[in-house]
């Protein structure tokens, strides 16, 4: 989960953060860290434990170069990550922590298939939550020029979870950007939104499910979640669409889309004043989704669009949809030629951002335009046909 702290809170540090933001020397940037925790209030008992083992993490830095972008269509992917024994232990952990998730439904109306599949996606239901030394990874990219913004409060979190004794700087393991326990959240996440789930007076995101999952629906409530609403249903939609109109970006009320002929392909659509927008993740001949407002609450734990839409689609399944219906979508693009659209389309005149062969949603909002300029049907998915009429 990467919900990293706003710029705002690198601008109210005092003299000696203002010091040193990032690079040079790391011994004498762990100084600056220790002088500005000290400003801050902390124990110097506190400081002195904390950054004692702080190093020099090129693990670290190396993944963080390296990090994945999605680049498999979404039916592929949704194929390779919600497999039976996934779905079946999804639905043995279901009943295991039906307590917790009665708990999570009645005070923040935020359903267990949700967290079900974030809990898998991110850790498998929290049996590998990764293996990097958390402080080393976070003081290593706060000292990194990249981002110093994003992983530099991270620190501080860390080190308030360390004097809360909620956090060791020797033993915590996590993902490489800091995110920590079954749900993986960030160290300032977890201060300001931790739940001790289970009553023993800790908050253990790493060994107490009730105590990540309690956690992970407080943060998604904060973010917006709406209590009890849907935020994604399998539809069926007409030939005579109106293309344009879809994606995420635009809007328009479950009746709105029924006039039009879109309709639930396993039943009556939920909410027919809600504002919902109609998804198309390979083109109008291939999976079709409604979403809702709670959908674009899960961007804040995952920015991908593939990532999120299927665990947003495996939270479904988990909650008794049937498996989606794949369709007949036209091929999409190999990478070389998506970077041959995307020159294309810059020449063009549109803003798609860096040239990389990655259908983001620059590239996928010009590919709209294009298709409706050429008469083509404006589903915002790329093919050979548009590349060649470019």
């Amino acid at each position: 989960m990467r919900i990293l702290a706003p710029l705002f809170l690198s601008l109210t540090l005092g003299t000696a953060a203002q010091a040193q933001q990032c690079g040079g020397d790391f011994g004498q940037f762990v100084q600056g860290l220790r002088a500005e925790a000290a400003e801050r209030g902390h124990s110097q008992e506190a400081i002195d434990g904390f950054f004692r083992h702080a190093s020099y993490y090129q693990r670290a830095l190396d993944a963080d170069r390296r990090q994945g972008i999605f680049t498999v269509p979404f039916t592929d992917f949704a194929r390779r990550l919600i497999s039976q024994n996934r779905m079946d232990a999804g639905r043995r952990n279901a009943e295991r922590q039906a307590a917790t998730f009665n708990a999570i439904e009645q005070r923040f109306g935020v359903s267990r298939g949700i967290l079900l599949a974030f809990w898998a996606f991110e850790t498998d239901y929290g049996a590998f939550q990764g293996d990097y030394n958390t402080l080393d990874s976070i003081v290593t990219l706060a000292h990194d020029c990249r981002r110093p913004e994003l992983f530099r409060p991270e620190v501080f979190g860390a080190l308030e979870l360390y004097e809360q004794g909620n956090f060791d700087p020797v033993n915590t393991q996590g993902a490489w950007a800091g995110e920590i326990g079954m749900v993986q959240m960030l160290p300032e996440d977890i201060v300001a939104h931790g739940i001790d789930g289970d009553g023993d007076g800790r908050v253990s995101l790493q060994t107490s499910a009730p105590d990540a999952l309690m956690s992970g629906a407080n943060i998604l409530s904060s973010l917006g979640w709406r209590p009890n609403e849907p935020w994604l249903v399998e539809i069926t939609v007409p030939q005579d669409l109106d293309w344009y109109q879809t994606g995420i970006h635009t809007t328009r009320t479950v009746a709105e889309w029924e006039a039009d002929g879109v309709a639930g392909r396993s039943g009556a659509l939920p909410m027919r004043n809600a504002q919902t927008s109609v998804v198309l993740p390979q083109g109008r001949n291939g999976p079709a989704f409604l979403a809702y407002p709670n959908f674009s609450v899960l961007f804040e734990w995952n920015q991908s669009f593939t990532y999120v839409l299927t665990a947003a689609y495996f939270a479904t399944r988990l909650e008794g949809a049937p498996v989606f219906d794949a369709g007949n979508p036209e091929p999409g693009l190999n990478g070389d030629q998506m970077r041959r659209l995307q020159q294309a389309l810059a020449a063009r005149g549109h803003d798609v951002g860096e040239i990389d062969g990655i259908l983001g949603s620059g590239t996928r909002a010009a590919v709209r335009e294009e298709q409706r300029r050429l008469g083509m049907p404006a589903d915002a998915w790329p093919t050979t046909a548009l590349l060649n009429a470019l």
